[in-house]
C-alpha cells in the first residue's frame, strides 16, 4: 500500500498562515488561490504591458483623454483599475500604493489615500476590501494614524527594522510588511557570505518583530514580504500573512514535504522584548543606527519612484498615441 502524499507546502501554508500574491498577473492569482493581493508601481508596470491587460490601459487612457486629465491621475486610475479587478479574485484585501514621491509628505499621503478610496467606493468596491499601502517612513506612520482613524486601512510598506515596525504599530496601521529578502540582500554584500534559512538576517529581523508584537498585544498585522527563496517563507510558517511571488507560490505547491509552524503567538519570557517608547527624535536616531534599515528605505523608496516614473512615461506615450487616433500594443 502506497504512502499517503501530504498536501503540498502552499495548502499546509494556508492552514497557518494567510497567503498573499505578490503580483498583479490576475492569471497567476486565480491559479494559487491566495487570501489577498498587493501591487506596487512596478508590479503594475509588468502587469500593464502584457497583452491580456490592454483592455485596462485601454480604459485608463480613454477617460483620461475625454476628461482632459493628467498624466498621473491616469497611472492612478490604472492602478485602481488593476486593483479592482483583483478584488473580484481574492476574497480579503487588495493593497494600493501611494505614490513613492509622497514618502515625506503627511498630507499629499493623506489626500492621496483618501483619493484612491474614494474612488474604489465610487465603484462599489468597499475600503473594507482596500489597503493603503504607504511607506514606512515617520512622515508615512503620522499619515496612517490620520486614515485610520478615518476608517482607511493601511499597510506600510518597506519595513526594515524593528523600530519601524513599532512607529507603524503606534500609530495604528492595520498591517506592516517586513522586507526579508532584501534584508538579505543587504547582509550577504556586506558580509560577503551566505546564510541559511536559520540564521538568515531578514528571516530574524521578522521573528524579532513578531515576538514584539505579539508579547506586547499588538494588533497590526505582520505580513512577511520580498522572499528570495522557499526557505525564507517555510522559516516563518505561522506568521500572519505572507506575501509571495508566484514563482516561489509555484514551489511551494509543487512541494509535498512536511511543513513545520515556525512561528506561534506564545512568546516565552526569555523571548520578550523590551517595550520601545518612541517618538521623532528616538525613531530618527534608531534608523541613523540601523545602516542596513536606512540603505535599503531610501533605496526601496528610489526604485518604487523610478517604476512610478516609468509607469507614468508608458501612460504619456499612449494618451499622445490616443491623440494621433491609435491604440498600439503595449
Amino acid at each position: 500500500m502506497s504512502a499517503q502524499r501530504l498536501p503540498s507546502k502552499l495548502d499546509q501554508l494556508k492552514t497557518m498562515t494567510a497567503v498573499v500574491a505578490d503580483t498583479g498577473d490576475m492569471e497567476a492569482i486565480r491559479a494559487f488561490t491566495p487570501t489577498d493581493a498587493t501591487t506596487n508601481p512596478t508590479l503594475i508596470l509588468k502587469a500593464a504591458q502584457l497583452k491580456a491587460y490592454e483592455p485596462l490601459v485601454n480604459e485608463a487612457i480613454v477617460w483620461g483623454r475625454s476628461h482632459h486629465r493628467l498624466t498621473s491621475e491616469v497611472a492612478d486610475r490604472l492602478a485602481i483599475n488593476f486593483g479592482e479587478e483583483l478584488t473580484k479574485i481574492v476574497p480579503g484585501r487588495v493593497s494600493t500604493e501611494v505614490d513613492a514621491d509622497l514618502s515625506f509628505d503627511v498630507e499629499g499621503t493623506v489626500a492621496k489615500g483618501r483619493a484612491i478610496i474614494a474612488e474604489y467606493e465610487r465603484r462599489g468596491v468597499g475600503r473594507d476590501r482596500i489597503l493603503i499601502k504607504i511607506a514606512a517612513t515617520w512622515e508615512g506612520a503620522r499619515a496612517a494614524e490620520i486614515l485610520q482613524r478615518e476608517g482607511i486601512d493601511c499597510n506600510m510598506t518597506l519595513v526594515f527594522s524593528l523600530a519601524q515596525a513599532v512607529a507603524c504599530a503606534d500609530a495604528g496601521a492595520f498591517l506592516i510588511s517586513p522586507f526579508v529578502g532584501r534584508i538579505l540582500d543587504w547582509h550577504v554584500k556586506a558580509q560577503g557570505k551566505s546564510f541559511t534559512a536559520e540564521t538568515d538576517p531578514g528571516v530574524l529581523s521578522v521573528r524579532q518583530i513578531y515576538d514584539y508584537f505579539k508579547a506586547h498585544g499588538v494588533s497590526t498585522v505582520i505580513m512577511g514580504a520580498s522572499f528570495r527563496n522557499k526557505a525564507e517563507i517555510e522559516a516563518l510558517a505561522g506568521c500572519d500573512r505572507l506575501t509571495i511571488s508566484p514563482q516561489l507560490l509555484d514551489e511551494l505547491a509543487r512541494d509535498d514535504g512536511g511543513l513545520e509552524q515556525r512561528l506561534t503567538p506564545h512568546i516565552p519570557p526569555d523571548r520578550i522584548p523590551a517595550k520601545l517608547d518612541l517618538d521623532e527624535k528616538t525613531f530618527r536616531f534608531m534608523l541613523n543606527e540601523d545602516a542596513m534599515a536606512t540603505e535599503k528605505l531610501a533605496e526601496g523608496i528610489r526604485v518604487f519612484g523610478g517604476d512610478l516614473r516609468a509607469l507614468r512615461e508608458l501612460v504619456s506615450q499612449r494618451l499622445l498615441a490616443a491623440a494621433d487616433g491609435e491604440f498600439a500594443s503595449l
